[in-house]
């Protein structure tokens, strides 16, 4: 699946973020995967190796890509140029190490044994992705704001022609292959 991920689904879903825009790929990747959570962990629950892994193939594979794919590019564009690189790290090794310590949380709530596994670890995971989806819902959209506008407030979106006729250029005078 790493192959047909990185060949096919995340250009194709980076390709439509600048079509649609980075927001609606981030936030239905986060809680899609958050949902099928509950789905993979059943699997796991009930023994079901075969739903386990079709589940995973699919969260994993597929629908966490629309985070997965996206994140790199609306992530530093939130950010004004002189202070990208340091805000854009500051905040992912931030929530690095606050999902680092996700697993100790889900051995202290729902130990081996314990009933309801894939609906207490679900619903954290569910959470957690809530939690994504609204930081993405409250961030400015950035696929069609300016490199120079990039991070400003109240920056104005260039109209979609004009986006338009520069993407087809600079895709055209890239050498993609």
């Amino acid at each position: 699946m790493p192959c047909l991920r990185n060949k096919f689904i995340i250009p194709f879903v980076g390709n439509l973020s600048d079509k649609i825009g980075r927001k609606p790929l981030v936030i239905g990747g986060a809680l899609g995967s958050g949902l099928l959570s509950f789905v993979y962990l059943y699997a796991i629950s009930i023994h079901n190796m075969w739903m386990a892994i079709a589940t995973s193939l699919l969260m994993w594979g597929v629908v966490y890509q629309g985070y997965n794919a996206v994140f790199p590019s609306l992530f530093p564009e939130l950010f004004q140029t002189k202070t990208r690189v340091s805000a854009m790290s500051i905040g992912q090794n931030i929530g690095i190490t606050i999902s680092a310590m996700l697993p100790a949380l889900f051995a202290a709530v729902a130990p081996p044994g314990s009933t309801n596994i894939p609906l207490t670890i679900g619903a954290i995971t569910l959470g957690v992705t809530l939690i994504a989806a609204v930081a993405a819902i409250t961030a400015q959209e950035t696929y069609r704001i300016h490199l120079n506008d990039l991070g400003h407030k109240g920056a104005v979106p260039v109209e979609k022609q004009v986006y338009d006729r520069i993407r087809a250029q600079s895709l055209a005078g890239a050498k993609i292959g």
